[in-house]
């Protein structure tokens, strides 16, 4: 019976994120062909400051990683570790946000 509610759960939340993937681009289309019918101009990002920010993201969240890995080695209790392990890994993850928002400033003035 268990496995029916593990395959019933995994369902389910498949489910859900397909249908959330779904409205949003549903609408993200809607609002771009919207805006073209007026005659509005869609903002454009650059590439290179997406790529920026995903990769300020991603370092923070993998500097953070690589931090918490030294927690692991220590002789802590579990939940101290996975405290310790789940706030350097957000508090990196936010350091990367916040460089991404300084890099995006500066690519705004260029």
């Amino acid at each position: 019976m268990e496995n029916y509610q593990d395959a019933l759960g995994a369902f389910f939340l498949m489910a859900g994120v397909v249908t959330v993937v779904f409205i949003i681009a549903k609408y993200t289309y809607l609002i771009k062909k919207a805006m073209i019918e007026k005659g509005l101009k869609a903002p454009s990002d650059s590439k290179k400051v997406q790529y920026a920010d995903m990769g300020c993201i991603a370092g923070g969240l993998g500097v953070g990683l690589i931090i918490s890995s030294i927690y692991t080695t220590m002789e802590l209790s579990e939940d101290s570790t996975d405290l310790l392990v789940w706030g350097t890994v957000l508090v990196c993850g936010a350091i990367g946000l916040v460089v991404a928002h300084f890099l995006r400033r500066k690519f705004d003035k260029q």
